[in-house]
């Protein structure tokens, strides 16, 4: 194809020339460093954001009421590790998917790494520290011992919260995936059982151990 010349330009040359010309009048000052820089906020407006994001939350934890100051995006974990110091429930995965930051919230259990804070507004909370102490055991965590349900035991506070809540959802006739009957009483089979603490992960592997201990403590229940 002859190609057009004029002072020794060609037509697809000024086409590109043109073409990255306007490319550089559209593309964002920014890129050039050339955008405005806003004055840094004053202590003032600071404080103010601050207080924007936080919430006052009061419930009971463990039989005891407290009342904190949290932000908005602070989990119930972390308010509890963080705020209140009840260090027991764990922060494993921090997605829902181990177990180990299992606390009860009004008689359920729940992962704790799951919900806000400030979601649970005169609730009752009770954590792996409201079940027991080392001198008067929940019969729970007397089981895990007495069975060594535990290997590192990172994972054993929440296995504990679990197991007791395992027992009494049979016991109250909530059906898992596994109950072949619910018209009747549940039975707390191995496969039950199983079930219902499949949420809860021990990467140490104690897992016989710890449906000997919930076995044990339904035989006392029985």
């Amino acid at each position: 194809m002859k190609r057009e010349h004029n002072g020794g330009i060609t037509r697809r040359d000024l086409m590109i020339v043109g073409a990255a010309t306007a490319a550089t009048y559209a593309f964002p000052k920014v890129a050039y460093g050339q955008a405005n820089v806003e004055a840094p906020a004053s202590g003032e407006a600071l404080k103010a954001l601050d207080a924007s994001l936080k919430s006052e939350v009061s419930f009971t934890v463990n039989g005891t009421a407290r009342d904190i100051a949290v932000d908005n995006r602070t989990t119930l974990l972390d308010a509890l590790r963080e705020t209140l110091q009840l260090t027991g429930t764990k922060k494993g995965c921090d997605h829902g998917q181990c177990g180990a930051c299992t606390v009860s919230v009004n008689g359920r259990r729940i992962n704790s790494c799951l919900t806000l804070a400030v979601m649970h507004q005169d609730d009752e909370i009770t954590s792996i520290e409201g079940l027991g102490t080392p001198d008067d055991l929940h019969p729970m965590q007397a089981a895990f011992i007495e069975h060594d349900g535990y290997q590192c035991g990172y994972c054993t506070p929440g296995q504990i919260c679990s197991a007791k809540a395992t027992l009494e959802e049979i016991r109250a006739g909530i059906p898992s995936h596994v109950t072949a009957d619910i018209t009747g009483p549940i039975e707390a089979s191995d496969d039950e059982i199983r079930e219902r603490m499949s949420g809860n992960i021990c990467r140490c592997g104690a897992y016989s151990n710890i449906l000997a201990a919930i076995k044990d403590v339904k035989g006392q229940n029985a």
